[in-house]
């Protein structure tokens, strides 16, 4: 039986279908001017009525979020600590909770009802994750000042680390070259660390932001590009 792995963005949904760890199908929808955010549903229900599907994993890279020590437990909260980020509609959202037991750390973060709703009337076994934890679950995390950035299609998220220890999280759209350079520098300043002394490791959708980068390679000295996602590999649902 096949697998089904959903990504939704801010303004897309991302699906990726594998049998026994081959990708068997890939592909990715954004919503435009011509194509309003009803035709993510749309797509969504086109996708789920896919044959032979067993399993779904579903993850949320949406910017609306927040992160809390591992073990706070009140999760009325959830909706009002989002919402310190970003507006929260309680009749159109779920609240959801991800945990990362490797650093101590929950997500609290919404996803579309209706999304939701389409998803579990399948009545599949179906797992939710927030895009933060799955990639902070990958990271290979040293011993200095180090800042992980995940791009995606006009958006990325990235995780601060001093010593090995969280420093920040983050997730916001980046629409220009301008945006993403004044947000990792007013970053960078706000945390207190230096331009030199911090090492990026810079992961996803590379090719497709590959301006932002030659942008940030005039800034910093260390500069990585861990992995693209190149079709069929690498993709932040995989493992």
């Amino acid at each position: 039986m096949q697998k089904l792995a959903l990504l939704f963005t801010k303004d897309g949904l991302q699906y990726q279908i594998s049998k026994n760890k081959t990708v068997l199908e890939e592909h990715s929808f954004f919503a435009d001017e011509e194509s309003p955010e009803e035709a993510i549903s749309v797509k969504l229900k086109e996708i789920l009525a896919q044959k032979n599907i067993s399993e779904i994993t579903t993850f949320s890279a949406i910017n609306h979020f927040t992160v809390m020590p591992q073990g706070f437990s009140e999760h009325d909260l959830g909706y009002d600590l989002i919402a310190f980020n970003a507006p929260v509609d309680r009749e159109h959202e779920e609240l959801m909770l991800s945990v990362n037991k490797k650093l101590g750390i929950q997500f609290y973060y919404t996803f579309p009802k209706k999304y939701y709703g389409q998803i579990k009337e399948k009545n599949i076994p179906t797992k939710f994750n927030f895009s933060g934890e799955k990639f902070l679950s990958t990271l290979n995390i040293r011993n200095q000042k180090e800042i992980h950035i995940n791009l995606y299609h006009h958006q990325c998220e990235f995780f601060a680390f001093d010593q090995k220890k969280l420093v920040l999280y983050n997730n916001l759209d980046v629409n220009s070259e301008v945006d993403f350079l004044y947000f990792i520098m007013f970053t960078l300043s706000k945390i207190g660390f230096g331009i030199n002394e911090t090492h990026f490791f810079v992961y996803g959708e590379t090719t497709e932001n590959e301006t932002f980068i030659t942008e940030l390679r005039k800034f910093v000295k260390h500069l990585k590009i861990v992995f693209d996602n190149i079709p069929k590999r690498n993709f932040v649902m995989n493992g």
